[in-house]
């Protein structure tokens, strides 16, 4: 979720810019959307927060109810044949990833609301649902590494409880920066906001660093293990695959993030260009995020439909 603030040298220096509640973008604009940077140039428009405030809403609400969808027929798919799930696509894996997506799936109303009508829940439901958000996001993520590198999800003995524990827990813990580096703001109407401290402030720089281990670090970790690890490598199943579709959806935005953070920490030389056409990117790739929790579950079933219809036809 982000903010929504114009990338320009005389904007970044304000602190008092309009932020929305961010699930796509990453900029607010001030009170007009239109900027004049520090040189001989025709003015730049950035027309995406009005954009944001039509479309985002309609989309999460489509998302959700997609996502409901697709998150039940896992569900059913679990309870009604429970003995034919087996490795890579195990019960016990598939259930918690259902009930990570699940979660995430029940914030976007609430989030869909408070983009179209302002924020009206408060501060401290602002930040519950930051820690919910990205709680779900870890532990996906936390998920889907364990299992493609261990066979821990196998079987639901004590040593994979064990572990459920340790993920959902530690996923808890890493999703709590982003509790605390987020807040609400009153400018014109109330934003529920994932950065209200400074760029710069230690819980918003852990909360980053966090989120680019999530993206872009594990991920990249995974796949180098992959190719290099034989077993690993030769253990890669098409239900693994379907579970990484988690991390390719959201390499992108956390990309994003890190070109976001250098732009705002004036680590990097904003342009008109940028200003005009980034916040769309960001928000393109977080719109892409966001949908792991209707694209995962359908992965999930067809790979697991693939599996049974070719263990089948081998059978007859």
């Amino acid at each position: 979720m982000g903010n929504c603030i114009p990338v320009s040298p005389r904007v970044l220096e304000s602190e008092n810019s309009l932020d929305l509640l961010e699930i796509m973008g990453n900029f607010s604009y001030d009170d007009s959307n239109v900027t004049f940077l520090d040189y001989d140039a025709a003015p730049c428009h950035n027309q995406y927060c009005p954009l944001f405030q039509r479309v985002a809403p309609t989309f999460l609400a489509i998302t959700c109810a997609t996502a409901i969808l697709g998150t039940g027929a896992l569900l059913v798919a679990l309870a009604k044949r429970p003995h034919a799930w087996g490795w890579p696509q195990s019960r016990a894996l598939v259930a918690q990833l259902a009930v990570g997506t699940g979660l995430f799936a029940a914030l976007l109303p609430p989030v869909a609301v408070g983009i179209r009508q302002g924020w009206q829940l408060g501060t401290g439901l602002c930040r519950l649902t930051h820690l919910l958000w990205y709680w779900s996001l870890f532990v996906q993520g936390l998920l889907v590494g364990s299992s493609s590198c261990s066979t821990a999800w196998c079987h639901w003995d004590a040593r994979s409880q064990r572990l459920a524990v340790a993920v959902w827990a530690g996923a808890l813990l890493l999703a709590t920066p982003a509790a605390l580096a987020s807040g609400t703001v009153a400018a014109p109407e109330t934003s529920c906001l994932r950065r209200s401290v400074d760029i710069l402030s230690p819980v918003y720089l852990l909360h980053l660093a966090l989120c680019l281990c999530l993206f872009l670090l594990l991920p990249a970790a995974l796949l180098v293990a992959t190719l290099a690890v034989p077993w690993l490598r030769s253990g890669w199943k098409p239900g693994i695959s379907a579970s990484w579709l988690f991390f390719g959806l959201w390499v992108p935005y956390g990309m994003g993030l890190a070109v976001d953070f250098l732009l705002h920490a004036q680590l990097l030389q904003p342009t008109c260009g940028t200003f005009e056409h980034f916040d769309y990117v960001l928000g393109l790739s977080e719109g892409l995020g966001v949908l792991h929790c209707c694209l995962g579950p359908a992965a999930l079933l067809a790979a697991w439909l693939c599996r049974r219809r070719a263990g089948a036809s081998g059978s007859g």
